[in-house]
């Protein structure tokens, strides 16, 4: 499917869409690889703190549970409500109906350790 090159990357495999102080996130086509058919989920309420870095949600999969972790620190202000009924939606569309969360960034600076496309397909690259 490809590495979108207007998004960015965590090496925990997440993607994130900025649009001014508002980040779109959710979970690359490599993890849905890795993870297999997506069968659950679990986001943070709407209005939650996230902390860059930390554990916020979990993804359940045929073959494991994973972490999901919040690129950005900030407040949830909307989830994917689609996800609760058809979580294979993150398989299907990984970068487009399959988002996650949406958050208020409360420093549009950090983090600094966010991966571009060609640093994401290199740390893709170097752990298969």
């Amino acid at each position: 499917m490809g590495v979108p090159a207007e998004l960015r990357y965590t090496q925990e495999h997440e993607w994130l869409a900025v649009d001014g102080d508002s980040a779109t996130i959710g979970i690359t086509d490599y993890a849905t690889q890795a993870l297999g058919d997506v069968v659950y989920v679990s986001l943070p309420e709407v209005g939650a703190a996230v902390t860059a870095g930390e554990p916020c949600g979990e993804v359940e999969s045929t073959k494991s549970v994973s972490d999901l972790y919040a690129p950005v620190s900030g407040e949830v202000t909307e989830v994917n409500e689609e996800l609760a009924d058809d979580p294979g939606l993150i398989n299907a569309e990984p970068y487009g109906l399959g988002w996650m969360f949406r958050v208020r960034v409360t420093d549009p600076s950090a983090p600094a350790d966010l991966l571009s496309p060609a640093e994401y397909e290199a740390l893709t690259k170097s752990v298969q």
